[in-house]
Parts: structure tokens; C-alpha cells; sequence
């Protein structure tokens, strides 16, 4: 469980901007966030229109190439950023929210509430993620939007679960008790005690559920169940495999998404081990102690030491 020093507030996100990890992170995702939203600026015009040769290198007109259809790869890099970004955020902040209100629901009620719930719950993670996935993305009318509701409607269960157990937990604890003793209401209580208290764990599973989505979205536009006339990372990747890109050596035509992809995932992860170190009291109590050994000299060491005890000499 998060240490609740840490778990809520201002305190927590200054915490978070003091670490390298959640900065190299940071940093990241708002060039990607800055090149999805400056993109139409920079790009103006239809990114799938012909503009050359097909699979032309990298040059000083068009700096990463083109690609088998003769558009430029670095136009469909930036605008594709735009429906690769967006099926990624909303997809994660979906579902958190779905999982946060199923999960907390859960855990504070209780009793017949619980059971219901966490049946349900069991039926949707019991069900092959992959097979009902494609399946409803190829009867579904395509696009960005069905796309997100498809991944939101079959990834939310296990959130879901991490969050009832956390509220679980939570529940027992002394504060929540003494709400109830003041006689505060259950919805004062989930919002203002304990939600508060799972901070850290949301945002990590938010960062966790924007990583799965933007893959997901990638794989789903790869097989082909997307719609492959809107331009995201996804159908870059599947245009590139369907005109034998790597046959060819294209390799401007699907290192670039791909790297794409790569670097956000990376971003996500940093954020989230950085806040993985800021509310783990272990792995905050190792990282002083070796700022302490690194200030005194001493290197980093990976014996504990052991104190002598009781009459021991």
C-alpha cells in the first residue's frame, strides 16, 4: 500500500517533480503532447496526399522519406500523433474512472454490493481480452472513438480489482473510522478520505492504462481492424508491412512509429516508477541511504548491516 505521507496532495506532486525519472518522463510527453497539437500547424494539408516518389531515402525535402504511397513519412509522424495520443489518454483516463467507481464501490459497500460487483468483475476478466476485442472492432462502425470504447469495455476489470483492494484496506483504517464516528456520509467519506489516500496508485494506474491503450491501438490498426484511411502510428505500421517495407529496406517507412510508440511507453514508465519511489517507503528508505553512503564515500553497498543485539558481543 501507498505510504500515506506521501499519497496525497500538493506534497506528492512536489515530491514527484524533484525525481529524474518523473522529469526525463515528463519531458518526453510534452514534446509528443506539443508535436500531436502544433502538428496541422506545421503540416498543414492533407498528410495523405502524394507528395513524391514511393519509399524515397531521407532527404533534405522530406527528412525522414516517403513512404509506399509517396507521402511524406514525418507529416503522417506528426498528425498520426494526434489520433495515436488521443485514443491513448481517453482510453486510460476512461478506464481509471470506470475502474475507480466499480473498484471503490465495491470495497466500501460491501456485503451484497461487493459480491454482485466483484462477480462481474470476475466475468469480464475470465473472458479472452484479444479474441473479444477484434471481434468487436470488426463489427463495430470504425474509428478513434469506437476504438476507445471497445479497449475501455474490455480493459477495465483489472483496475477494478486493484482498487477494491486497495479501498479494502483503506477502510479498516483509523481515519475512515472516525469519519463514521463523526457522522459523515459515505460519499464524503469515499471522496474526501479515502480517495485522497489512493492519489498515487491512480495516477500510476492512469499512466499504466494510456500505455496498454496506445499499444493496443497500435496492434488493433496493424491487424487491420481499424480504419486505415485515418492516419495514426498504427496504420503507418500497417501500410509499411503491406508494401513489404522491410523487404524493400524502407526502414524510414516503420522505425520512425514504432520509436514513436517506444518513447512514450518509456516516458509513461518512467512517471510511474518515479512515483512507485516516491510512495514505497522501501525503495525511498534504500535511495537515502545510498545519498548517504555516496555523500560519506562509502559506495554503494549491498550487504545490510546487522547491529549488534541484546547481550551480543
Amino acid at each position: 500500500m501507498a505510504d500515506t505521507e506521501y499519497a496525497t496532495g500538493a506534497r506528492f506532486f512536489r515530491a514527484l517533480l524533484r525525481q529524474k525519472k518523473a522529469a526525463t518522463g515528463a519531458v518526453i510527453l510534452l514534446f509528443f503532447l506539443a508535436l500531436a497539437l502544433l502538428a496541422p500547424l506545421a503540416f498543414p494539408g492533407d498528410p495523405t496526399r502524394f507528395v513524391a516518389r514511393q519509399n524515397q531515402a531521407p532527404s533534405a525535402r522530406h527528412l525522414l522519406g516517403t513512404n509506399g504511397q509517396g507521402q511524406d513519412v514525418l507529416a503522417q509522424l506528426a498528425l498520426g500523433a494526434r489520433t495515436s495520443l488521443f485514443v491513448g489518454f481517453s482510453v486510460g483516463f476512461l478506464i481509471t474512472l470506470l475502474g475507480l467507481a466499480i473498484g471503490m464501490t465495491a470495497g466500501y459497500l460491501g456485503g451484497l454490493a461487493d459480491g454482485l460487483l466483484n462477480t462481474f468483475t470476475n466475468v469480464f476478466l475470465i473472458i479472452p481480452a484479444l479474441p473479444l476485442l477484434i471481434t468487436l472492432a470488426s463489427f463495430l462502425p470504425p474509428g478513434a472513438t469506437t476504438v476507445a470504447l471497445v479497449l475501455t469495455a474490455t480493459s477495465w476489470a483489472w483496475p477494478a480489482r486493484v482498487f477494491r483492494a486497495q479501498t479494502l484496506s483503506l477502510r479498516e483504517k483509523d481515519f475512515v473510522a472516525a469519519a463514521l464516528a463523526s457522522g459523515e456520509g459515505s460519499r464524503r467519506i469515499i471522496f474526501a478520505e479515502i480517495l485522497p489516500n489512493m492519489l498515487s496508485l491512480v495516477v500510476s494506474s492512469f499512466f499504466g492504462n494510456v500505455v496498454y491503450a496506445i499499444g493496443a491501438d497500435v496492434g488493433l490498426a496493424f491487424l487491420g481492424f481499424e480504419d486505415l484511411n485515418k492516419v495514426s502510428w498504427g496504420t503507418m505500421l500497417y501500410w509499411s508491412q503491406n508494401n513489404s517495407a522491410l523487404l524493400t529496406g524502407s526502414w524510414w517507412t516503420f522505425v520512425p512509429p514504432g520509436l514513436c510508440v517506444a518513447l512514450v511507453a518509456f516516458a509513461m514508465t518512467m512517471l510511474i516508477y518515479a512515483i512507485d519511489e516516491i510512495t514505497n517507503p522501501r525503495l525511498r528508505s534504500e535511495k537515502e541511504i545510498a545519498g548517504v553512503l555516496k555523500k560519506l564515500g562509502l559506495g554503494q553497498r549491498r550487504s545490510t548491516p546487522v547491529l549488534p543485539y541484546g547481550n551480543e558481543r
